[in-house]
């Protein structure tokens, strides 16, 4: 593993454990195992320090989420298994998920910060309209659109808010409902 990753790796975690707060220089050296001033060597600053992390929290996401987006599955049968198990497969990762939350709250406060979450969100948006397109949509962004903010408000609600957990077959329901409304 490369240092920027660990360093990176170390970050999400303190991110989802200690909040945006808790996200410090030493505490990253500390939770990565590197010797006092690593961490600064990489990234000088806090803001270099969040962009480390949100390209990697984007990379490993995207890495957990490749399997979402493969073709659509004949007939559009599965396709709301596959929305379902990825967003089992973040709900999985409770700590990522958890960090892209604090990112995307220090984001509406840095204009820097957030060109590079904007950036990031493209590439899961365009990816999920394509995926809508081959499925049948008339109108793929905006169904994106309406896809992504579905799937974060279904994990908000698991992870930060007062709903229970859903498991496999309550989230293939839920976005069966969703998509047969969108690709009716």
């Amino acid at each position: 593993m490369k240092r920027s990753e660990a360093v990176a790796d170390a970050a999400i975690s303190l991110l989802a454990e200690r909040g945006m707060r808790g996200l410090t220089h030493r505490a990253v050296d500390e939770a990565a195992g590197l010797p006092p001033g690593s961490t600064s060597n990489l990234a000088r600053t806090r803001a270099a320090l969040l962009e480390l992390t949100l390209s990697r929290l984007t990379e490993l996401e995207e890495r957990a989420l490749a399997s979402a987006y493969r073709e659509v599955p004949r007939e559009h049968g599965d396709l709301p298994g596959q929305l379902a198990e990825a967003v089992l497969t973040q709900l999985g990762d409770r700590r990522r998920t958890l960090a892209r939350y604090e990112l995307a709250l220090e984001a509406t406060r840095r204009p820097e910060l957030r060109t590079i979450y904007d950036e990031a969100s493209r590439r899961f948006r365009d990816p999920a309209a394509a995926l809508l397109a081959a499925a049948g949509s008339r109108d793929p962004e905006r169904h994106a659109w309406q896809l992504v903010a579905f799937s974060e408000g279904l994990m908000f609600d698991a992870i930060a808010g007062a709903g229970k957990e859903p498991t496999l077959d309550d989230l293939r329901q839920a976005f069966g409902d969703m998509l047969c409304g969108m690709l009716a």
